[in-house]
């Protein structure tokens, strides 16, 4: 038990050689000006402050020397209740606020951002920060479509930023150490993973509607083409729409699937599949609410992704989450644990998380979700005090998002694609490489 509560400890701490795979950056003279040191304080501005931004922002304002300095948001009420949560947490000054993103951008005392926008938005804003040297933690998917994910991996190489996306388990101590027993062979050759998501959505009809006074529709769209507003799109049923989300395969399937890419070892498939549809509904969704995604990869190896948004019926137990499956047995996960069976079934390793055990941070709690977000906080600050790269690095991010990305692609044509796996990019099939991009609201188009 000692061992391992030190390697959480060390973990929280933000320990640069726990995260697989971290590299430090080499900087340009322009941004070795923006090198911060170690006992530096960081400013953050929160771009997106409604329901995981406000809660976030409170993540990050706990955190030590760091510094909420601005918030940011094109819905007005969400502005007071932001900043309460930031005073909550114990900050002595109370941060600026701003509707526009591209005024936070300017202000060159702001260190970092951290980006809850919606999807549509994640990858332009992305490459925006980036060109205006601010480091960046921008929430999953790191990309509204494959294209913008390439552009943003290009933005923070080219200006040398760190670049977070927000998979909070790539940071879970105790699963960070069961993915090592995983490569180290514990249930020998891994060759598939199967992940799920289940949900109990209701039916979803928008009705036309005149902005509410309180939004600034426009800029809400910002890169996305113009659309006339519908009361009930915001702030969540725009997931739903090609527009500007990428249905519940990546509003939620992205976390399943990074971590099983990660303990399969794997970049880019070789092959991706997908079926479903809207069948539990006759509405306006355009995503569907039941969805299966396979992709093969290189090795004959395989991962499966069973998403259900209208039937919330568990796997193994649970709503979500994640099975190895290997030549001696099996290893499942969830959270920030794990357990090892053999081929029969049969238990033999229960490796449950510590969070309630430890502080984090200096606090205590019992949300794993919370623990989570905070143990990938402290990594992003410690990589940007650090020079490194994160757990969580924007092209680990881009490869994990790309993958369900192809399975949105493969179920909107109907068919089977194959793909690139030095890249990922689909090949022979015009009509699915028309989807690998988007068109952009005139003056809106990112540029790296």
């Amino acid at each position: 038990m000692e061992k391992r509560r030190d390697f959480i400890k060390k973990i929280a701490l933000g320990t640069a050689g726990i995260a697989i795979g971290n590299k430090a950056f080499s900087f340009s003279a322009k941004s070795y000006r923006n090198i911060i040191g170690a006992n530096e304080r960081i400013h953050v501005a929160v771009i997106g402050l409604n329901g995981r931004g406000n809660g976030m922002a409170g993540v990050f304002a706990g955190q030590k020397n760091t510094e909420i300095a601005c918030v940011c948001d094109v819905d007005s009420r969400t502005i007071p209740k932001a900043i309460k949560t930031i005073m909550d947490a114990k900050q002595v000054n109370t941060p600026r606020s701003e509707k526009d993103c591209r005024k936070v951008l300017q202000n060159k005392d702001i260190d970092a951002v951290y980006i809850a926008t919606p999807d549509h938005w994640h990858a332009p804003l992305t490459i925006m920060a980036c060109q205006a040297d601010k480091h960046v933690y921008v929430e999953k998917p790191v990309s509204h479509n494959p294209h913008e994910g390439e552009m943003a991996i290009a933005a923070a190489r080219k200006y040398n930023r760190v670049v977070q996306m927000g998979a909070q388990r790539r940071s879970a101590p105790v699963l960070t150490q069961g993915i090592k027993e995983l490569h180290d062979g514990v249930i020998g050759r891994v060759y598939m993973a199967k992940t799920w998501y289940t949900n109990t959505r209701k039916s979803n009809f928008l009705k036309a509607a005149a902005v509410p006074e309180w939004l600034d529709y426009d800029l809400w769209q910002g890169p996305a083409p113009r659309m006339p507003y519908k009361d009930g799109l915001i702030h969540y049923n725009w997931h739903w729409f090609w527009n500007w989300g990428t249905g519940e395969a990546l509003n939620n399937g992205t976390h399943e699937v990074d971590v099983a890419r990660w303990g399969l070892g794997v970049d880019y498939p070789t092959r991706v599949t997908s079926v479903g549809g809207r069948y539990n509904y006759k509405d306006d969704w355009e995503t569907p609410d039941t969805q299966i995604t396979t992709m093969d990869y290189p090795g004959r190896i395989s991962l499966v992704w069973e998403g259900r948004s209208a039937n919330g019926r568990k796997v193994e137990g649970s709503d979500r989450g994640v099975i190895f499956y290997g030549e001696n047995g099996s290893l499942d996960t969830g959270g920030d644990n794990y357990k090892i069976y053999d081929l029969n079934g049969k238990l033999i390793k229960d490796v449950k998380s510590l969070m309630k055990e430890d502080a984090i941070d200096g606090r205590n709690t019992s949300s794993p979700s919370l623990g989570l977000d905070n143990y990938h906080v402290i990594d992003f600050l410690d990589a940007i005090r650090n020079n490194r790269r994160p757990n969580c690095d924007v092209e680990l991010g881009h490869k994990s998002t790309v993958a369900m990305q192809l399975g949105n692609i493969s179920w909107r044509v109907g068919r089977d694609l194959k793909i690139d796996p030095e890249n990922g990019h689909i090949i022979g099939d015009k009509e699915a490489q028309k989807l690998w991009g988007r068109e952009y609201e005139k003056g809106w188009e990112p540029k790296v």
